[in-house]
């Protein structure tokens, strides 16, 4: 049996992927081979800015006082073992891919931000241009910061990252799914899409079919607490289904669930992470962290290695599928 200082102590600095094409994950400081992600955390919170598309802006935050407020948990991660994290804070909600690259380079995660717009809360998130574009000039200014850097940064998105309300897709959230689909066939980013309930993930994988594009670049994210049924459909599609709201409140039920997966044979389309972060500019200090980073390593996985996973089941979930859904093509 895997103890989890056994596991993070393991060959995970030396594992390659053989027979595979080569591929490039995309950081905030430039682009790795994909046999470098490592051991990798797909959804995870530095910073998010709640109050609202019309008033958020950098100003709002001081990056010295984030940085070092947040630089210890990375340090810790880091510690842990974890090579790769993924900041799925999206445009107009506190995303700042600077602060993500000093975050970076002084803790020495590797970070990812993305491109893309956040529709849920009934599109408090929305820039005003969203709601008069077209799919096709919203992908256009995705595409942009993929080809050309966020802003003035020069820093290019590793993935995109929308999201829709949990009842069905109303034509502004079918706009949004329409251009990452656009989007997507034009840079090969992944589509990281915010939603919760199976009814509005299984019609963003229906426009995505009839844009042309493979499920297999979509992420259901927050799918925990749908049915083994829900899961099965979108591992038949291809998609992948992401666990990502783990605390220490639900470490018994992803227990289950992930030894459900297993059991199943759905463990190749699963992503596991916290949502965790959330430094708040609109407290004080930036307010208490809303989830435990390491839930993950310090509860789950002495939980679930003492129920049978293996080091093969965890290299599987936190290194090989972290790099299938998120590796880009290699054309340098």
């Amino acid at each position: 049996m895997l103890s989890r200082r056994q596991f993070l102590r393991s060959s995970i600095a030396g594992f390659f992927f053989r027979d595979k094409p080569r591929s490039y994950i995309q950081t905030v400081t430039g682009p790795i081979d994909g046999s470098k992600m490592g051991l990798t955390l797909i959804h995870e919170h530095i910073l998010v800015d709640f109050i609202g598309a019309d008033k958020t802006s950098p100003e709002r935050w001081n990056r010295a006082d984030v940085l070092a407020k947040m630089l210890p948990y990375l340090q810790e991660l880091r510690r842990l073992g974890v090579q790769t994290l993924l900041d799925c804070t999206p445009a107009y909600l506190g995303k700042d891919p600077e602060l993500l690259r000093e975050l970076s380079e002084k803790s020495g995660v590797q970070l990812l931000t993305n491109t893309g717009y956040y529709g849920a809360v009934d599109n408090k998130y929305l820039p005003a241009h969203a709601f008069t574009e077209t799919a096709d000039q919203l992908a256009d200014r995705w595409v942009a910061d993929f080809q050309d850097g966020i802003g003035t940064t020069g820093i290019r998105p590793g993935f995109m990252k929308i999201s829709v309300n949990p009842g069905p897709l109303s034509d502004m959230h079918r706009k949004l799914i329409t251009a990452a689909a656009r989007t997507h066939k034009r840079t090969g980013l992944t589509i990281c899409s915010h939603t919760g309930p199976y009814g509005p993930a299984f019609e963003q994988i229906d426009v995505l079919k009839q844009e042309g594009v493979d499920p297999k670049a979509f992420v259901w994210v927050h799918a925990q607490g749908n049915s083994m049924v829900h899961y099965a459909r979108a591992v038949r599609d291809g998609a992948w289904v992401s666990l990502d709201g783990l605390d220490n409140g639900n470490v018994a039920q992803y227990a289950d669930t992930l030894l459900l997966m297993k059991e199943n044979q759905f463990l190749h389309r699963t992503l596991l992470s916290h949502d965790a972060g959330w430094y708040d500019p609109d407290k004080p200090g930036g307010g208490p962290i809303s989830r435990d980073y390491t839930v993950l390593f310090k509860r789950l996985m002495p939980e679930l290695n003492r129920r049978g996973f293996t080091r093969r089941n965890w290299q599987q979930l936190l290194v090989e599928n972290p790099v299938e859904a998120f590796a880009l093509k290699n054309s340098r």
